[in-house]
C-alpha cells in the first residue's frame, strides 16, 4: 500500500512545493549542438575537394545535405561525389541528383520519395508522345 501512495504523491502532488524545478538551460542548445542529433537540412557549397569532409561529417551525423558543386572544377567535383558515395555507401545512405551539378546526400534514416528530372528528359518524353500520336 505504501508504494502505491508514493507513487500517487509522485504523480498528483498536493501543492507546488512538492514539484520539482527543472531549470530552462535543460531544454536550450546551443546552435553547435543543434547539428549533432540528426534530421536537419544542411547547404553546402564546397570550393575545394578538402570540404568534402566537413561534408560527410555531417553525413555521419545523420544530417541531409545538398551539395552545389558549381564552385569547384568538374576534376574536384568528380572526386567529392566519388568520396560522398563511398561515405553513403558505408552509412547505408543514398545519393539523388537535383540538378545539374547539384546533389542531395541522405543517411540512412531520411526516406526520400519521387524524382527530379532533368530538362532533356522532359524534352525526350514530349518528343516520344508526339511521335506516338497521330493526327
Amino acid at each position: 500500500m505504501a508504494f502505491g501512495k508514493k507513487f500517487k504523491e509522485a504523480l498528483f502532488p498536493k501543492n507546488d512545493e512538492d514539484i520539482e524545478d527543472v531549470e530552462d538551460d535543460a531544454y536550450t542548445s546551443t546552435p553547435k549542438e543543434a547539428f549533432t542529433n540528426g534530421n536537419n537540412m544542411i547547404l553546402a557549397e564546397p570550393r575545394a575537394y578538402s570540404e568534402s569532409q566537413q561534408i560527410a561529417d555531417h553525413i555521419k551525423k545523420r544530417n541531409s545535405v545538398i551539395v552545389n558543386l558549381k564552385r569547384v572544377t568538374n576534376d574536384q567535383a568528380k572526386r567529392i561525389i566519388d568520396f560522398l558515395s563511398g561515405t553513403l555507401y558505408a552509412l547505408g545512405g543514398s545519393l539523388q541528383k537535383l540538378g545539374n551539378g547539384i546533389y542531395l546526400c541522405t543517411p540512412k534514416n531520411v526516406n526520400v520519395e519521387g524524382r527530379m528530372s532533368d530538362e532533356d528528359d522532359d524534352k525526350k518524353s514530349k518528343n516520344k508522345i508526339e511521335d506516338e500520336m497521330d493526327f
